[in-house]
């Protein structure tokens, strides 16, 4: 962990960006505590705190001329509640990939007056219910939210829908819709599995009919057809009638076959007895 010191404010980058405003590179310090920006004297329009690990936004001094904070790339899980105080004509501010979680989380920021441009992606707070639409309620001069034109369509939606404090309340207590291994997958994905057909092993007539079908062809299509059929085990209408037919041939032969067993073993057992009768008469005749 870093210190974010005075001495390593003004050894850090500071630059014109490309937009012409000035900048301070902050970036990639493992900074865990934002502190001491006061040594800027309040000379940047930028300041770049991304790639850190600063878990919160506040001890931010006061700073008129600040406009634009990157801190993505972050573990901020709180901001102050009277950051607008401190940045009056912060206009921009990038909180991608942190670790804000509660819609509660974000409400200080509708105390920065001049907040145009705001960027929460890769935060869970993204996955709660009506999530976009709560910011566009609670922040009234955002104009862009992450990275999308905020319309009035939505001003208009978002008005409606929190109306009410019960509503605003219930969204708020409402947990982001977050899946771990084992749990409820993904909507769109169990319809998919669902929709998409299980491969079945073909049985043994299908097989046989399938293969036949394939010598018996005309033409490649029929011939790719029928091989397409054989890999998934589905059997094409028409040759359906005759694998029952091979079946019920394969039943007419096993029939006959336990028939024809029947019958061996019982001439079998009325030869064993004529002999056996035939020995018992030679041996009365000898007696």
């Amino acid at each position: 962990m870093v210190r974010l010191t005075a001495d390593l404010i003004w050894k850090s980058p500071h630059f014109f960006n490309t937009i012409k405003e000035r900048e301070l590179d902050l970036r990639g310090n493992k900074i865990a505590v934002i502190e001491n920006l006061g040594a800027t004297e309040d000379q940047f329009d930028t300041i770049d705190l991304s790639d850190n690990e600063i878990v919160k936004l506040e001890n931010v001094p006061y700073l008129n001329r600040l406009g634009t904070m990157l801190i993505n790339n972050n573990r901020i899980t709180r901001i102050n509640p009277n950051i607008g105080e401190f940045l009056p004509n912060l206009h921009t501010l990038v909180l991608t990939n942190n670790r804000i979680v509660n819609l509660v989380e974000i409400d200080p920021l509708a105390s920065l007056p001049k907040l145009h441009f705001l960027s929460l992606l890769d935060n869970n707070i993204t996955k709660k219910p009506n999530y976009r639409l709560y910011v566009i309620n609670n922040l009234k001069s955002l104009r862009v939210l992450d990275f999308k034109k905020v319309k009035n369509k939505e001003r208009l939606e978002a008005k409606n829908l929190f109306a009410s404090k019960e509503v605003i309340e219930e969204i708020q207590r409402t947990p982001a819709k977050t899946f771990s291994t084992g749990e409820t997958p993904n909507v769109s994905e169990a319809i998919e599995e669902q929709q998409t057909p299980k491969v079945v092993a073909p049985t043994p007539e299908q097989i046989i009919a399938i293969k036949a079908a394939i010598v018996n062809s005309q033409t490649l299509e029929e011939v790719a057809r029928l091989e397409k059929a054989l890999k998934s085990g589905q059997l094409p209408a028409d040759l359906k009638s005759l694998s029952d037919n091979i079946m019920l041939d394969n039943v007419d032969e096993k029939h006959e076959d336990m028939i024809h067993d029947d019958r061996s073993q019982a001439d079998g057992k009325s030869n064993d007895t004529q002999e056996q009768r035939n020995t018992d008469s030679a041996s009365m005749e000898q007696d």
